[in-house]
C-alpha cells in the first residue's frame, strides 16, 4: 500500500447554487492535483449548500435532490476528477424513485461513481430518511469509510467503521457556531465575518473557542486515537445560509495529531500525506485487537428506541 496524498478543503457555499459550489470545488481540486494530492474531500452538502433546508417542503426538496449515480452533480464532478486526475468526495442531497430523500456523499473519480454514502443520523429537514447501511471502499489501495457529521458523535458508529475494514474515514461536517446546551456554545456574528478583513483577531477569538475548534477538539482527535484511523474532517467556511460557520477543515492521523488544518478565512484546503506505518505504530491498534466482545456483546445489542436528534430553526429549539 503506497502513501497517500489527501487534501481536505473548505469553502463558502452559496446555498441551492450547484453551479457556483461546483465551479468552486473545480478550482480547489485543480491546485490540488497541480501540488500532487491524489485525493480532495469537501464538506457535507458542499454541492447543494445545507442550513437553507430546513425551510424547504418535500416539493422543494425533491428538486433540490438528485439520483446518484445519474444526476447532473455526479457527471459534473466526475467529469472534474477526470480533468485534474484527481479522486473527489462531496456531498448532496439524494432522492429515489420512491420519493425518499437522502443526505448523501460521494466519492467519484475518472470512472464516474467509486461509493456513495447516506447519513444514518440526518436532521435539518423533516422529510429526509436515515440511511441504513455502512460504506467502505478503496482508493489507491486504502480501505476507506465515510460518516457524515452528527454519524461522528454516536462512537458505535466510528467503531463499526473501523471494525469493517476503514484505515481512513472521511467525517464531512456542518457544524459548531450553533446553539447547544454545552457551556460557551452559540451562534457567531455574521458582522464578524464581513469584518474579517479589518479584524480578523475577534472573529478568529469566537472560531477557536467554545463555540467552534475549542469544542471539536474535545473528541474528534478521540475518534483516531481510539481507533487507529486517518479522520480526514470537512467543514465550510462563512455563511451557510444565515449561519456562519468557522472552517478549520484538518486532517488527523492514527495518533489523534492534526496533521494539517485550514486557518485562512477564506477558501482553502490543507494536504497530509497518509502512511502505513502509523495504522500499526498507534495506540489504537492495540486496543481493538485487545477488546472482549465477549463482555459486552449483549449490552451494545441491547435493544434500543433511538431518539430524534433536536433541529435548530432559527435558533429555535424545534
Amino acid at each position: 500500500m503506497n502513501n497517500l496524498r489527501i487534501s481536505t478543503a473548505q469553502f463558502e457555499n452559496k446555498s441551492g447554487d450547484k453551479s457556483y459550489n461546483l465551479s468552486v470545488i473545480d478550482s480547489l481540486s485543480q491546485q490540488a492535483a497541480a501540488g500532487g494530492t491524489d485525493v480532495i474531500a469537501f464538506h457535507e452538502c458542499s454541492v447543494t449548500g445545507y442550513s437553507f433546508a430546513r425551510h424547504l417542503s418535500k416539493e422543494q426538496m425533491l428538486e433540490l435532490a438528485e439520483f446518484i449515480p445519474g444526476g447532473e452533480s455526479i457527471a459534473a464532478l466526475t467529469a472534474i476528477a477526470t480533468k485534474h486526475g484527481i479522486v473527489i468526495l462531496a456531498g448532496l442531497f439524494e432522492k429515489d424513485e420512491q420519493g425518499n430523500l437522502f443526505k448523501a456523499y460521494v466519492c467519484v473519480d475518472e470512472k464516474g461513481l467509486v461509493a456513495k454514502y447516506r447519513k444514518l443520523h440526518p436532521f435539518i429537514n423533516p422529510h429526509l430518511t436515515p440511511g441504513d447501511a455502512y460504506c467502505i471502499f478503496e482508493i489507491k489501495g486504502w480501505q476507506c469509510g465515510i460518516l457524515i457529521c452528527y454519524d461522528n458523535n454516536i462512537i458505535e458508529n466510528v467503531r463499526a467503521t473501523k471494525l469493517l475494514g476503514a484505515d481512513i474515514i472521511f467525517m464531512p461536517h456542518v457544524t459548531m457556531c450553533t446553539p447547544s446546551t454545552r457551556p460557551g456554545a452559540g451562534f457567531v456574528d455574521p458582522a464578524l465575518w464581513l469584518n474579517r478583513e479589518n479584524d480578523p483577531t475577534s472573529l478568529r477569538l469566537e472560531f477557536d473557542g467554545m463555540k467552534g475548534r475549542s469544542w471539536l477538539m474535545k473528541w474528534l482527535p478521540s475518534r483516531a486515537y481510539d481507533n487507529a484511523v486517518y479522520v480526514v474532517f470537512s467543514n465550510p467556511i462563512g455563511m451557510d445560509d444565515d449561519q456562519l460557520k468557522n472552517g478549520c477543515s484538518m486532517i488527523i492521523d492514527p495518533f489523534g495529531d492534526v496533521l494539517a488544518e485550514c486557518r485562512l478565512l477564506d477558501d482553502s484546503f490543507v494536504t497530509a500525506t497518509f502512511t502505513q506505518q502509523k495504522l500499526t505504530e498507534a495506540g489504537g491498534y492495540r486496543y481493538i485487537k485487545a477488546r472482549r466482545p465477549d463482555l459486552y456483546r449483549d449490552i451494545i445489542g441491547m435493544e434500543h428506541q433511538p431518539e430524534q436528534k433536536v433541529v435548530w430553526l432559527n435558533g429555535d429549539k424545534k
